[in-house]
């Protein structure tokens, strides 16, 4: 039986590019999983690793910033050497610091690229996306200007060709590129400007990192320890192996020969070789544009935002305990009922995931004295249209074996997997699903078993869905699945879109161990089993 009419994100309602880069982001994450675990797989930990680097660049930079020396001569000579005389140190901090900032450049293009292709950048996530692009520009300043002070023929390249950009736009007395005709023209001050411009844009993207975290709760600044680990040993290696070294000195009167770019930070140099300042300047002004609109690129129809029923709510906090990005704030009571506070639900940073729902105290199918309407809920996708909906599925199954599967909107699709044996829920997000639903099911023989799918282990579309339901369910997070729910008729399968297979293929075999099971007392564990890259508790 077929039940779920909710626009799929990577399928019919989202551009044919989002859709190709979700399927190769979900093919590239299931393989990593399997190397590397969902707890240590990169591409989960993208913003975290992009902070990682960050620390190592700022460490590594102090160390560069005490034997730097500056002046025309004495920059090039005091980097040599760090480079050459003391390799085993300064050599080594050098190329952390080369490397590291090479990390963040990829770590921060693909975190953008992933969060695009997951349209996770629009509605109430618009501050996060249009706070991150500065970011961009203010590492590619830092970088840019770090070049600068090798003051090599590499430096000298970008010295020249980024001061004949800037002069193009005529809002300077004078030319800028001036100072690089010959060796007189330029003096020591032009180092001291560049060590302050080096130092100050990163202080200026620490700033604009903490705004660009404000309205996420609990946010993920620091990857597994095991993941950090190896990406410094893998620096360190890298380090040792490919130093980084300077181009020749740079030499006023002689135009630079083969240089080595560095492709992440100088990709747009030789743009400026092949067509206009002007040309570029607009390239520039228009990605800049493209990516702040982005969000508003077209218009989204924002879903409903959670509201609060005062009737029903007593305060407790767990709403505004369990919302991942900071939509609900406890205030003072407003009522005559006798709580302290009260939750409060600010429309503009919800994304109507559920969540708040899924946790609230009062969000129990089995009340029937009253109707169906808890402390918190999703206007559109009421808990009591949800138990409706879970009720005609359930009366729709016939046969043995019969299961219900309770999913997520941005998971594997289950509208394929319904038949007149297997019933499915689609759910904005699976934590959305308070755990008495489960009890529901399986109390009232509505089904033989429960299937919970969402996300994969390790990363949810709303962050901690998949977390905050398996804590649920293990009894270490409110509101907790009861014990007297037989556990053997539980199935959990964390599957992605490119799962669907793996999830049918489990969903099969639980429901083989169903028709083979003799009513028993219930298990109080379930135990843990990964299928075809879809990790499962059956």
């Amino acid at each position: 039986m077929k039940m779920d009419a909710v626009p799929y994100p990577g399928g019919r309602s989202v551009s044919l590019v989002q859709s190709g880069l979700r399927r190769m982001f979900e093919i590239v994450e299931a393989w990593l999983d399997r190397i590397f675990g969902p707890a240590w797989n990169p591409l989960y930990q993208l913003g975290a690793l992009g902070f990682f680097y960050y620390w190592v660049v700022a460490i590594s930079g102090i160390y560069v910033y005490v034997l730097f020396d500056t002046g025309t001569t004495e920059a090039y000579d005091s980097v040599q050497y760090m480079t050459v005389d003391q390799w085993y140190l300064g050599g080594v901090m050098r190329s952390l610091h080369r490397y590291a900032s090479d990390g963040m450049i990829l770590m921060m293009v693909v975190h953008m690229l992933r969060e695009f292709a997951l349209d996770r950048y629009r509605g109430a996530r618009w501050f996060t996306w249009v706070t991150g692009t500065p970011i961009l520009w203010l590492v590619f300043v830092a970088g840019i200007s770090g070049y600068w002070m090798v003051w090599d023929q590499l430096a000298q390249y970008i010295a020249i060709a980024s001061t004949e950009w800037f002069d193009w736009l005529g809002i300077f007395g004078e030319s800028i590129a001036r100072n690089f005709l010959a060796p007189h023209s330029l003096d020591d001050r032009f180092f001291t400007l560049l060590t302050f411009i080096h130092i100050v844009a990163p202080l200026l993207l620490l700033l604009v990192l903490w705004i660009h975290l404000q309205r996420v709760t609990k946010p993920r600044i620091n990857p597994k320890r095991g993941l950090a680990a190896g990406t410094f040993l893998m620096l360190v290696a890298l380090s040792f192996v490919k130093p980084a070294v300077s181009h020749p000195p740079a030499d006023l009167a002689a135009v630079p020969g083969v240089l080595n770019l560095d492709w992440f930070y100088l990709s747009a140099y030789p743009l400026m070789d092949t067509f206009s300042y002007g040309a570029v300047w607009a390239f520039a002004a228009i990605l800049s544009f493209m990516l702040f609109a982005l969000p508003w690129l077209p218009p989204v129809r924002r879903p409903a935002a959670a509201v609060v029923d005062l009737d029903n709510c007593n305060g407790c906090e767990r709403c505004a305990n369990d919302c991942p990005f900071n939509a609900i704030l406890m205030r003072p009571r407003s009522d005559t009922l006798p709580f302290e506070q009260e939750a409060s639900v600010d429309a503009s940073l919800c994304v109507a995931c559920g969540i708040c729902a899924g946790s609230c105290p009062t969000s129990t199918p089995f009340r029937r004295a009253s109707d169906l309407i808890p402390g918190i809920d999703l206007p559109d996708r009421s808990l009591r249209v949800l138990r409706d909906r879970l009720e005609v599925a359930a009366a729709g199954l016939a046969g043995d074996a019969r299961v219900i599967v309770f999913g997520c909107d941005h998971a594997a699709r289950l509208d394929t997997l319904a038949s007149n044996r297997i019933g499915t829920l689609s759910l904005p997000c699976i934590a959305a699903l308070p755990p008495s639903f489960i009890d529901y099911v399986l109390s009232r023989d509505l089904a033989d078993g429960v299937v919970i799918t969402g996300c994969r282990d390790g990363e949810c579309f709303n962050r901690y869905g998949v977390a905050w339901m398996e804590a649920r369910m293990a009894g270490t997070r409110d509101p907790y699945l009861r014990p007297r729910v037989p556990r053997e008729r539980i199935l959990t399968a964390w599957a992605a879109g490119a799962d669907r297979a793996a999830l049918a293929k489990a969903i099969e075999g639980f429901r083989t161990r169903l028709a083979a099971q003799p009513a028993s007392p219930p298990s109080p564990r379930t135990p843990r089993a990964k299928i075809d890259g879809t990790n499962t508790h059956a």
